[in-house]
């Protein structure tokens, strides 16, 4: 029992929860998107090593002032008092300055390390009125689940399927979905020139439309193909066969990338 006691405070995620539950539409999504983006591991990194940062300004504003005051006191300026606690302040600052620097390489080698298996930063969803939304939709769930797929994929303990299959893979998938979104963004930018033009001049973009929205099918069918193969592999990950479905899915994303990137120009 609390008697007494004022409300209990919330915490970040039961305030974003609240949020995002009263929060509808494209609001919500931008709402989801800024929490995210705040949230990422990444992010977190990039604010601790600038804290650390700020730190270093600091440790070393106080050394060059403490280098001052003892080189006045060694031109007799100040007393020899003053100069040995410059000193000793000297000393505990340089051992602060030490410390921050070797938390800031730390937070910058941890840093690279998650930069190359953290899932890349969300993309705003086209509008809802929009064909690329529900395509756009599958991928971004076809991404978050490939990316643990192949964390695990990744992990020691799975020794079947090789580092550099896996590699390929979450190389080839970002690729892939770079070259989807640059489709998604091709149509949307046809769908607002239907919208705006004539209705006599309006035929020949609404088949634009319609052609660019199956590339766009095409291309996350080709995606989620590399998520079920990926999936499969971890179901039997001491099969031999399964490794090599693996490089064959990532071979054919490859192949749809590039098809997909050709006819973008």
């Amino acid at each position: 029992m609390n008697h007494g006691m004022g409300p209990r405070k919330k915490t970040a995620g039961e305030i974003a929860q609240m949020v995002g539950g009263q929060l509808q539409g494209p609001v919500a999504d931008q709402v989801r998107r800024r929490l995210d983006a705040w949230n990422n591991p990444v992010a977190k990194l990039d604010r601790r090593h600038r804290r650390a940062g700020r730190a270093m300004t600091v440790w070393f504003s106080l050394l060059a002032v403490l280098s001052v005051i003892g080189l006045f006191t060694f031109l007799g300026v100040f007393e020899v008092g003053v100069g040995v606690g410059a000193a000793v302040g000297g000393a505990v600052v340089a051992v602060l300055a030490f410390r921050t620097g070797s938390k800031m390489r730390q937070l910058s080698a941890a840093k690279q390390k998650l930069a190359l298996t953290a899932p890349p930063p969300r993309v705003p969803l086209p509008s809802h009125s929009s064909a690329a939304r529900q395509p756009m939709q599958r991928l971004e769930d076809a991404e978050e689940t490939l990316q643990e797929l192949l964390r695990q994929l990744d992990s020691v303990s799975l020794t079947s399927v090789p580092s550099e299959s896996v590699d390929q893979a979450r190389a080839t998938s970002v690729e892939a979905a770079a070259a989807i979104r640059a489709v998604s963004a091709q149509l949307q930018a046809v769908e607002r020139a239907r919208d705006t033009a004539p209705p006599l001049d309006r035929a020949p973009l609404i088949e634009g439309v319609r052609r660019l929205r199956g590339q766009l099918d095409e291309g996350v069918d080709g995606y989620c193909a590399l998520v079920a193969t990926a999936g499969r592999a971890l179901a039997a990950s001491t099969a031999v066969d399964n490794r090599h479905a693996l490089v064959d899915a990532t071979d054919h994303l490859a192949g749809l990338a590039s098809a997909l990137r050709d006819l973008s120009r």
